[in-house]
């Protein structure tokens, strides 16, 4: 939904927080709680949706007159897509998914194939004059690695470099606008702000050259073209469970000419380690789940972090007495600060959100999107206590953006 504010916002969710596998599935859950939420949320305005497509969804959603029925169903209810959420690739809710949400990575041709995809279907849907993003994932998951000089850079910048072609021949021949978004998180390649500014610097070094020979154009006009179509998504969980500090990110990022094509608003958990660790270990213990990676960053008293790759191995090491903090990648509901003996760092997305407003003030004639998609697609793995209506959760989580949007 437009906020009437300036700058000029977005503001939607991620639908990866309904489990579907298949088009059909994906469809249903939009006609189930989208509809409720645009009645409560925005019944008089046009409604956004922030999609997120499996592999094999992208697939459906092209066959004939799937694409164009779907269009026609968001006309009707004066629904827009204009966001996608193209990181995880195969099914995402109710089986395992660990560290398998990095594949198939930016490694493989068919990460560039869905990718090119999603772009097919995100210029199809996007309103008229509206720059699109697509989020995707932080090329591929570290520990896949022996270390960082058998990462294939070459291979992933001629892949990356595949998209940010079609992205310009898409803008060339049709006037439309869609960046591609790398999005950091813990244990991926590209796992902090900083990382992603250093692959970006490269890519406008190295990759500027090969882009400039596939565009036929000066090497000037694909540095350009690199800086227009390729940004960052900054989801506030990743960067929260990785200590940066929000206002230093999107300076960062500012300073690097990379700009923001999506702010994901999210919380991580957080823990203090005091004296009584094993209660902290029994309150966490619900959280230990099978589905997804919940990494650990761990600050010690002298300041220094350590990882775990998963809640469990941290677990084992929760009497360490070098810790003093932990910050868990799982996402909670974003209007929680506190449950019990933890905390959620919603601070840290509440700076996000402001700084955010005052980077967007300052560079308003910016051409790039501003766009804010909550995401908690944890809903069906949170503790029973945490647990809402899902509609009503959501809704729960828009109210509170809202709110101190206002502020």
């Amino acid at each position: 939904m437009q906020l009437n504010q300036a700058p000029q916002l977005d503001l939607t969710y991620c639908t990866n927080i309904h489990p579907a596998n298949g088009w059909p599935a994906v469809l249903a859950g939009l006609q189930q709680h989208v509809l409720d939420l645009k009645q409560r949320l925005a019944p008089n305005q046009a409604f956004g949706i922030g999609l997120r497509l499996s592999g094999q969804e992208s697939h459906q959603l092209l066959e004939p007159t799937a694409l164009a029925d779907f269009q026609a169903w968001l006309t009707e209810h004066n629904l827009y897509v204009f966001t996608l959420n193209g990181f995880p690739y195969h099914p995402f809710h109710q089986q395992p998914v660990k560290d398998q949400v990095h594949a198939p990575d930016w490694r493989e041709p068919e990460r560039v194939a869905y990718t090119l995809r999603l772009i097919e279907i995100l210029a199809a849907l996007l309103p008229k004059g509206m720059v699109g993003s697509i989020s995707t994932s932080p090329l591929s998951y570290k520990p896949w690695f022996a270390d960082l000089s058998a990462v294939p850079w070459a291979l992933l910048n001629r892949h990356v470099l595949q998209v940010v072609a079609a992205l310009v021949q898409l803008e060339r021949q049709r006037g439309i606008v869609i960046q591609l978004a790398f999005e950091p998180e813990p244990d991926g390649l590209l796992e902090t702000s900083s990382e992603l500014i250093g692959y970006v610097e490269q890519l406008l070094d190295v990759g500027a050259v090969e882009l400039a020979a596939q565009l036929d154009c000066s090497l000037r006009e694909a540095q350009n073209a690199i800086r227009r179509h390729v940004g960052a998504c900054l989801d506030t969980c990743h960067c929260a469970v990785a200590y940066e500090a929000p206002r230093h990110v999107i300076a960062a990022y500012q300073t690097a000419g990379i700009s923001i094509a999506k702010v994901q608003l999210s919380s991580a958990l957080q823990v203090m380690l005091d004296d009584d660790r094993q209660a902290v270990a029994a309150a966490l213990a619900p959280f230990s789940e099978a589905i997804y990676l919940h990494q650990v960053i761990q600050r010690n008293h002298d300041g220094s972090l350590q990882q775990y790759r998963d809640l469990p191995q941290a677990l084992e090491k929760i009497d360490d007495p070098a810790a003093c903090e932990w910050r868990i990648h799982f996402h909670v509901p974003i209007f929680t600060a506190s449950f019990g003996l933890l905390n959620a760092t919603q601070p840290a997305l509440l700076e996000s959100l402001q700084a955010l407003l005052e980077s967007l003030q300052a560079l308003n004639e910016q051409p790039y999107s501003q766009h804010l998609e909550i995401e908690t697609y944890t809903w069906d793995v949170l503790p029973s206590q945490l647990k809402l209506d899902l509609t009503e959760s959501i809704a729960r989580e828009y109210a509170w953006v809202l709110h101190e949007l206002k502020r």
